[in-house]
């Protein structure tokens, strides 16, 4: 019996081990996991992180030395170029290599090789989407200059020398939870994250909605319900500027634009308000100091770990302060001893589609120009983690790769519910260039005109590049690859077999919108048109709403003797322009003899609201909601027909709608027997927001509040439970500068005051850490959700003394 019982022992033994370092599923192998000297017990950090350490990194020229704040925030010190961008590589993968790792891997189509066979559309689809194609040629660019070339494998070699002084237990948490390995970076690698950036701020695609709308209303009615400027606009260039130069000829629109009958039964991922951000700049005669101001909040969807990573670097001849991408050299915005820039997202029409008219089944040629031209194949090989290697051909036309043809077009995958069948993507992300010099030189820059000069070398993601220097110069300059095109042109899906529907060249550019020193006195944007209409360019149809920008501007135009608070304080406002140009009208509207007891209280706590999306404010909560509602009630009977997805107009339009076309047609709801007016429309959509708001918290408390409403939160970035933040109750919204969501908004606030002695402000929702286990993961998410800044330590020397640095390495050859 013993012998038994030992065997049976021994049995359940083994099969404990077996299963404890087998993976199921997405389960990881349990005993590798929970291994208190390899597992996740490895990755807690005590909150004591005061350590002086000295090591030999092989790939150093010279000795390096950074210094880590209160907020473990590093500042590297160098004797040279190469050995700054080796220690900032090194640096940054300590404390994001998996978030590098994974971000990468998403961009270049490469997630199934970790996760299996679950990620193999979506690879498929990155892949088709041009991806990695556009990163490869941004490295050709990139390594065709000497500076640049160095600086990349400079960075590549210190992320390899941080992996590679790596066991397996040291991996971060994650690696260990998806039981893989880190591999080697390459300047690629850095390349297909500016490409991701691009891709994100790209927003989505209208084109096949608004050839659906065409077809159905014709030219005429669509061009009322979408012009090509807005009713109310405060443009980020003021009115009225003087363009000094002589615009070149671009090719006017075809005199008949083919016609395209067909009707898209696609659902893309309409362009959303959210991609966005804020910038301006104050000349010293509306400060305190007399220097100018900047301030920078770029809108994203927030996670963790951070999007950004605050860093500071020295060698001879630069000493900047800022953030960077993590993966990516040097500084993206930031501030040295005589500068600072920040950045907001253009929305420029960079991304168009083409149809594709194939000669036969084959698909091997294609009609353009009065012939049949040859199609390119790019073979993708999609790596599987416990299945079969796959290949998958994509082929390309000189638009640009046909994302799907039919026969490749998969069943049940929704990302692919974004792409016509047949359509080429002509896409700016794919053309190489070498963004990066631009920040190279930013970062090294000293006054106005080296911040001109570092912007000609940018291309994409178009960015609106805020400038303000010591002496006293402010600028701001809508900056990237501007394609040559006709006014509208992609508005609507276009026939690719036309030379004249080619883009035509690039704005040279010098001739983008720019203004320096303007009589006002200050500068900004918040992702508004770029322009006047005189400008002798087309951009784009479409911006961001005006309501951002011209709080901003209203604000800055009656400042005077600013400081860091003031600017901080705009940051935080919450205050709706929108609310102030619609709620009077909504308000007069409403039939109060027809409200029970629960509208009634709910209308006169909206009546009685100031305006702010504060937390606290139910009126923000009952406001949000009517005026969503309405926009829906307006439009859905004429623009929701799931058959052929259609959009709205813009908010501009609906507010023009509102407020000057109380008898449109577009009031009346053509499914009901009876015409519906204006006043129908506003009523019934107070009614239902009520309605909501009542089914969603009970009867009208607190919990109808707009924080707890709007329920901001910052998620994993791979989603992961436990590893995002707690319920942040705080207030915002997108119609405030403070343009707080639920998942979405200011990933880096900061703050610039320059003079002798510059001083800067900033903070992002996480932490330096990528690690879930680290104090320093998520440290900084109160401070933020709170609208206040940290100081940003900017040390003038290896040698300065400061309180606030608690850890200093030596790293040597």
């Amino acid at each position: 019996m013993k012998i038994i019982k030992a065997l049976l022992y021994t049995l359940i033994a083994l099969a404990l081990v077996i299963s404890l370092n087998t993976k199921f599923g997405d389960i990881p192998p349990m005993g590798k996991f929970l291994d208190p000297f390899r597992g996740f017990w490895k990755n807690a950090e005590a909150i004591d992180q005061k350590v002086e350490k000295s090591f030999n990194i092989d790939g150093l020229k010279g000795p390096v030395e950074v210094k880590f704040d209160e907020q473990m925030v590093p500042h590297i010190f160098a004797e040279n170029d190469y050995d700054l961008y080796f220690a900032q590589g090194f640096i940054t993968a300590k404390d994001r290599l998996w978030q590098m790792d994974f971000q990468t891997r998403f961009a270049s189509g490469r997630l199934s090789e970790v996760v299996g066979p679950k990620a193999i559309e979506l690879d498929r689809y990155q892949r088709r989407m041009g991806m990695a194609y556009g990163a490869e040629n941004m490295v050709k660019v990139m390594m065709k200059d000497p500076e640049i070339k160095e600086t990349m494998e400079a960075y590549a070699a210190g992320v390899n020398a941080y992996i590679h002084s790596l066991k397996p237990g040291d991996y971060p948490l994650e690696f260990k939870l998806l039981n893989y390995a880190p591999e080697d970076w390459k300047p690629l690698n850095s390349a297909l994250l500016l490409k991701l950036m691009s891709a994100t701020l790209a927003g989505g695609s209208n084109e096949f909605y608004m050839t659906n709308i065409l077809n159905k209303y014709g030219p005429e009615i669509t061009q009322n319900l979408f012009p090509d400027y807005p009713f109310k606009e405060d443009p980020i260039i003021p009115n009225g500027t003087k363009w000094e130069f002589n615009p070149i000829p671009i090719p006017p629109a075809p005199e008949v634009l083919s016609e395209n009958k067909a009707s898209y039964q696609i659902k893309t991922r309409e362009i959303e308000e959210g991609i966005g951000s804020n910038n301006w700049a104050l000349s010293g005669a509306k400060t305190r100091s007399g220097y100018p101001l900047l301030a920078n909040d770029p809108h994203l969807d927030i996670t963790l770990p951070s999007i950004w990573y605050q860093i500071q670097v020295v060698s001879r001849g630069m000493n900047v302060c800022g953030v960077s991408i993590p993966g990516a050299p040097g500084i993206i915005i930031g501030f040295n001893e005589t500068i600072a820039w920040g950045v907001t997202n253009v929305g420029a029409d960079v991304l168009d589609w083409y149809n594709i008219k194939f000669k036969d089944a084959s698909q091997k040629e294609y009609w353009y120009n009065n012939k049949w031209n040859p199609v390119s194949v790019r073979v993708e090989t999609i790596g599987v983690k416990g299945g079969k290697t796959i290949t998958d051909s994509v082929y390309y036309t000189h638009h640009g790769p046909i994302v799907y043809t039919t026969e490749q077009r998969p069943v049940d995958f929704s990302k692919a519910d974004n792409i016509p069948t047949g359509h080429a993507l002509r896409w700016v992300a794919h053309d190489g260039s070498n963004d990066v010099k631009t920040f190279y030189k930013l970062n090294r820059a000293k006054n106005y005109a080296d911040y001109r000069e570092a912007l000609v070398h940018y291309s994409a993601p178009a960015q609106n590049f805020i400038f303000a220097s010591v002496e006293n110069d402010i600028s701001i300059s809508p900056s990237g690859y501007f394609p040559g095109k006709w006014q509208g042109h992609g508005k609507f899906l276009l026939d690719g077999s036309l030379p004249a529907n080619d883009w035509k060249g690039r704005i040279p550019a010098d001739q983008n919108p720019t203004v320096k020193n303007p009589p006002r006195n200050f500068v900004s944007s918040a992702n508004q048109s770029l322009t006047d209409t005189t400008y002798p360019y087309y951009i784009n149809w479409e911006f961001a709403p005006y309501e951002r920008g011209h709080r901003i501007n209203q604000r800055l135009t009656v400042m005077t003797n600013a400081n860091v608070d003031s600017l901080i304080n705009l940051q935080n406002d919450n205050y709706s322009i929108l609310a102030e140009n619609i709620l009077p009208t909504l308000i007069g509207l409403v039939n109060t003899d027809r409200l029970n007891a629960s509208e009634r209280e709910g209308y006169n706590i909206v009546s009685r609201w100031n305006k702010f999306f504060n937390a606290d404010e139910v009126g923000a909560s009952i406001f949000e909601l009517w005026h969503k509602v309405l926009a829906k009630e307006i439009w859905h009977d004429d623009l929701g027909d799931p058959k052929v997805p259609m959009r709205y107009p813009s908010r501009d339009r609906s507010v023009e709608l509102l407020l000057n076309e109380p008898d449109s047609r577009w009031f009346d709801n053509v499914h009901t027997a009876q015409k519906e007016t204006r006043t129908d429309a506003v009523n019934k959509a107070f009614k239902l927001a009520i309605d909501s708001l009542h089914r969603r918290f009970g009867p009208l408390n607190d919990d109808w509040g707009w924080g707890n409403v709007k329920h901001t939160n910052v998620p994993h970035l791979a989603k992961v439970a436990g590893f995002g933040s707690k319920f942040l109750n705080n207030g915002g919204s997108k119609t405030s500068v403070n343009a707080m969501s639920e998942s979405n908004g200011p990933s880096w606030r900061m703050v610039v005051a320059l003079g002798k002695n510059v001083k800067a402000y900033g903070v992002f929702p996480g932490g330096e850490s990528g690690n879930p286990g680290s104090p320093y993961y998520d440290n900084m998410i109160d401070t933020w959700s709170e609208g206040k800044l940290n100081e940003l330590i900017y040390l003038k020397s290896k040698d300065e003394k400061s309180k606030s640095i608690v850890s200093t390495w030596k790293m040597s050859k």
